[in-house]
């Protein structure tokens, strides 16, 4: 049986238009990476391999689901490509300033995602 919250966030994602899904793609990916720099300071280094593995997910869903009409398309998958790449150096090394780096890339992105949904809005 689910619990509340569970129910909760299968709703979202289930009712979610595929932009704001995308939206809790880079949310979550900054959440798990947030979370894996407080596993590797506390030497849980199991815990901190599953949530970068699951950061490394979500960038795998991004980059498959990617509308490549788009010319931004090619540019945003090489960057998913470097941000997965320097995730195994960091699941490898524990290294938290990697997982720094890459959170940082994501919310640059998650902001320009979010503006842009916004623009859309209005625009229709």
């Amino acid at each position: 049986m689910l619990n509340p919250n569970e129910v909760y966030q299968r709703n979202q994602v289930t009712t979610a238009r595929p932009e704001e899904l995308t939206l809790m793609l880079y949310n979550g990916g900054i959440k798990f990476l947030y979370q894996a720099k407080a596993a590797i300071g506390k030497n849980d280094f199991s815990k901190a391999n599953t949530l970068i593995i699951r950061t490394q997910d979500i960038l795998s869903e991004l980059m498959v689901t990617m509308n490549m009409d788009y010319e931004i398309s090619n540019s945003l998958l090489t960057l998913y490509d470097y941000m997965k790449r320097r995730l195994i150096e960091a699941n490898i090394t524990k290294d938290p300033e990697i997982l720094t780096e890459i959170e940082g890339m994501l919310k640059e992105i998650r902001t320009a995602w979010s503006e842009a949904m916004k623009a859309a809005k209005t625009q229709s």
